[in-house]
């Protein structure tokens, strides 16, 4: 027996394929609406963080600070080159003394100014302010004050006999109130023969010499050292200082007599008719 096909109901009928696609051309009729409101959505939201953007930056500039302006007290010479006793200077937010003398530095025309803020020197980072009184100040008329002058130094490794003469010369001075001169000599042995690192000696001399000078208020000093064979008697180091006072003549010689022995590198052999033989030392001392 043939199985039968299932029988329909009247009134209905069956689904096909065709009919379960039918609702497509409907959602594809809507799909542009959709995309148009998505980009919508989303313009309005770059908009809106633009228009954000442009407020703070709005506020930004609305509170930006403007130049400052200061006036400034031309005085002499000053006055004279500017025709002006007073000039009125643009300068930025924050400006210290030192931003006013640049702005003002073809005026000066290589003097030597100084700026007074309300009526006191000032330093060249000193702030300023609008309020201030400002003075551009040039070299006062009173007389210049002489430069302290600086001690005449000398310092030398030689093989040469040392003269008190020419070191006595060197140390002369006419505000000087007392000169030291003080001699190493050979003693005891028949000579004494000195070898030297002769470069690095004159230049751990000189500083030594300057060092002293410096400490001492010395108006001038000088040292000399030997080197090859010193007899008997003669002189291996000189040192001549001079200062105002004794006190710092003899305490000068002693601090550079002292050093350089212990930091000059200098070595001496003694000599004598029994043999000869290098004088025991210490690791030099800076």
């Amino acid at each position: 027996m043939q199985p039968t096909s299932r029988k329909e109901r009247p009134g209905t009928r069956r689904r096909t394929s065709s009919a379960r696609g039918g609702s497509a051309p409907a959602a594809a009729a809507a799909e542009p609406s959709i995309r148009r409101a998505r980009w919508r959505a989303r313009t309005a939201v770059i908009q809106a963080r633009a228009t954000a953007f442009t407020a703070r930056v709005s506020r930004r500039v609305a509170f930006r600070p403007v130049a400052m302006q200061v006036r400034v007290r031309l005085f002499a010479q000053l006055r004279e080159r500017a025709g002006t006793s007073e000039l009125e200077l643009e300068l930025p937010p924050g400006a210290c003394v030192s931003d006013a003398l640049a702005a003002v530095g073809e005026l000066a025309g290589g003097l030597p100014l100084v700026m007074a803020i309300n009526r006191e020197y000032a330093e060249p980072n000193d702030p300023l302010a609008a309020e201030d009184e400002l003075a551009l100040i040039p070299p006062v008329s009173g007389g210049a004050v002489d430069d302290v002058q600086a001690p005449a130094l000398h310092a030398r490794v030689t093989g040469e006999p040392l003269s008190d003469d020419a070191l006595l010369a060197r140390v002369r001075d006419p505000r000087a109130g007392a000169v030291v001169v003080f001699h190493g000599v050979t003693r005891e042995v028949e000579r004494l023969e000195y070898e030297a690192y002769a470069e690095m000696a004159s230049e751990r001399i000189a500083a030594i010499v300057a060092a002293a000078a410096e400490r001492h208020g010395l108006c001038a000093a000088a040292a000399e050292h030997r080197v090859g064979v010193v007899a008997l008697g003669e002189p291996s180091v000189t040192v001549a200082v001079s200062a105002p006072h004794r006190e710092q003549a003899f305490a000068g010689a002693r601090e550079i007599i002292d050093a350089i022995k212990a930091q000059a590198p200098i070595w001496k052999k003694q000599v004598n008719d029994g043999g000869s033989g290098w004088v025991p030392g210490h690791p030099p001392r800076s």
